[in-house]
């Protein structure tokens, strides 16, 4: 009788030993899939703020060269109206 209760509790550990077992390769799977998933997110935001970086630098090189327009217009302007009064 004790021998049947020993191997019953034996049994029962060894099958528990083993269920952490899985469970433990399961979170170690599910880990390295967490990180698997964190490293991709990490390069898709790396590469979205270069390209945020790269747009803003083209539109600030745009706004720049608009800038000089304006400035290269009102100067002449400026100096239209100098000829203008100085015609008076």
């Amino acid at each position: 009788m004790r021998k049947i209760v020993l191997a019953a509790a034996i049994a029962t550990s060894a099958l528990g030993l083993a269920a952490c077992g899985e469970t433990a390769n399961e979170a170690s799977d599910m880990a390295d899939a967490m990180a698997a998933d964190a490293e991709s997110i990490s390069d898709e935001a790396t590469a979205m703020t270069e390209e945020g970086a790269e747009a803003a630098a083209a539109e600030g090189a745009a706004a720049s060269d608009a800038a000089g327009a304006v400035a290269d217009a009102a100067e002449a302007a400026a100096a239209e109206a100098e000829k203008a009064m100085a015609s008076e």
